[in-house]
């Protein structure tokens, strides 16, 4: 698990530990949740589909028979429960939220199940974004769970900062689209969160072709081959590559993302990373 600490007080090897620190930044897991792996889905940018990447992950995670949760830290963008229809607000218990649960039963939490209506703005400065993360964490009766998955906001400010700093997280599965310019800033995110030292578990293209309706053949919209030459340049797991699928599209729009029947998360990587096993149904 990733050693995130202060960076005022790095070692002689250039790495901040616990010897040379001792003041973690990370939170620990509340006495309701029991939480076994921790990865974020990030981007340098927006629009390269990390939200429906997160929930594809999940639900794919969650038919295998794994115990899933999406916490959604798009705090200003939040899109989690529109992919998945939710609309009911989170309950209460012993002074914790309860995740509102989807269809095949993972466990959501996002700020857009507690606004009035789900168009409504959030209008807050850096800190309160950064704390309503935080307790997103602590707050929040999880339960057990084998993956809590972090839908991180796009770039590299304070409420990634936070998720980096605050979550222990496993790691880092980082999503672009195909196009060179999305791609440079997507290495931006991916430098960043070497300079905290928690691994990136690898790389996922998103919209990477649109399938041919009659033929089947493969059109590549936005180019070819950016993420996968990034993902060797950086020696990194090139994860899954998913297309462009109107179905999806029409799906999530429809808050049925789990009706999905096209192309799923290849989750064999992310088993294999985390050490997990694969489910026999």
């Amino acid at each position: 698990m990733a050693n995130n600490q202060c960076e005022s007080c790095k070692d002689k090897t250039g790495q901040c530990s616990p010897e040379s620190c001792g003041k973690s930044l990370l939170l620990p897991q509340n006495e309701a949740s029991e939480i076994k792996h921790v990865i974020g889905v990030m981007s340098g940018k927006g629009g390269v589909g990390k939200s429906s990447v997160s929930a594809l992950l999940a639900v794919s995670l969650a038919r295998a028979g794994y115990k899933v949760g999406i916490m959604d830290a798009d705090i200003t963008g939040p899109s989690i429960p529109r992919l998945f229809g939710l609309k009911a607000r989170p309950e209460q218990f012993n002074e914790m939220l309860l995740p509102v649960k989807t269809a095949l039963g993972i466990e959501v939490m996002s700020l857009n199940l507690l606004l009035p209506e789900e168009d409504d703005p959030v209008i807050w400065r850096g800190p309160i974004l950064a704390s309503a993360v935080k307790q997103f964490w602590s707050d929040v009766a999880w339960g057990r769970l084998d993956y809590l998955i972090v839908d991180m906001p796009p770039g590299t400010g304070d409420v990634p900062l936070t998720v980096l700093q605050s979550l222990p997280l496993d790691g880092l599965i980082v999503v672009s689209s195909p196009q060179d310019l999305a791609m440079m800033v997507v290495k931006k995110a991916i430098k960043m969160v070497q300079q905290v030292h928690i691994p990136v578990l690898g790389l996922v293209e998103n919209m990477s072709y649109l399938a041919c309706p009659h033929c089947g053949e493969r059109i590549h919209l936005f180019g070819s081959g950016h993420v996968a030459d990034a993902a060797r340049a950086n020696d990194l797991r090139l994860l899954d590559v998913l297309p462009l699928d109107p179905e999806l599209a029409a799906l999530g729009d429809a808050g049925k993302i789990e009706e999905y029947s096209g192309k799923a998360f290849n989750i064999d990587p992310v088993l294999t990373i985390t050490g997990e096993q694969k489910k026999v149904n």
